[in-house]
């Protein structure tokens, strides 16, 4: 019977292992970004989207002015730029929104109503939304 003790105390220890190192990546991509971080912009976009749509069926249907058409491609490119998160789209669509807001609710103090202070307090809530710091972070 051999004593094993003695010969793997003169063996050296094995090293850990470590990983090789990566390549880099090429300098001529870009740094990955999220799909969608801000939902709530696709909601804010969504909502200029239908409302651009109903714009340009109003002056269709001859129930608007065609100046209308002006709004409906600044809301259309608002739209877009959200996604993009651009920082003139941003401004673009809270003006939108809080002109909206006080539009709507300024019908409901007149008219009584109901649409109306229902699409003016979603109007304030998307005006509340894109005035979050976060929000205003990730822009560009």
């Amino acid at each position: 019977m051999t004593d094993d003790s003695s010969t793997s105390a003169d063996a050296p220890e094995p090293k850990p292992h470590t990983p090789a190192p990566k390549p880099d990546k090429p300098a001529s991509q870009p740094p990955r970004r999220e799909l969608l971080p801000l939902p709530g912009l696709a909601a804010i976009s969504l909502y200029l989207l239908v409302l651009t749509g109903v714009l340009i069926l109003g002056v269709a249907g001859q129930h608007y002015p065609p100046l209308f058409l002006l709004f409906a491609a600044s809301f259309l490119a608002a739209s877009a730029g959200l996604i993009l998160l651009l920082r003139w789209a941003w401004a673009a669509a809270l003006a939108a929104v809080f002109l909206l807001a006080c539009y709507n609710l300024w019908i409901f103090s007149i008219q009584h109503d109901p649409p109306a202070v229902v699409q003016g307090l979603l109007n304030l809530v998307f005006f509340l939304y894109l005035i979050r710091t976060e929000v205003r972070a990730k822009l560009r």
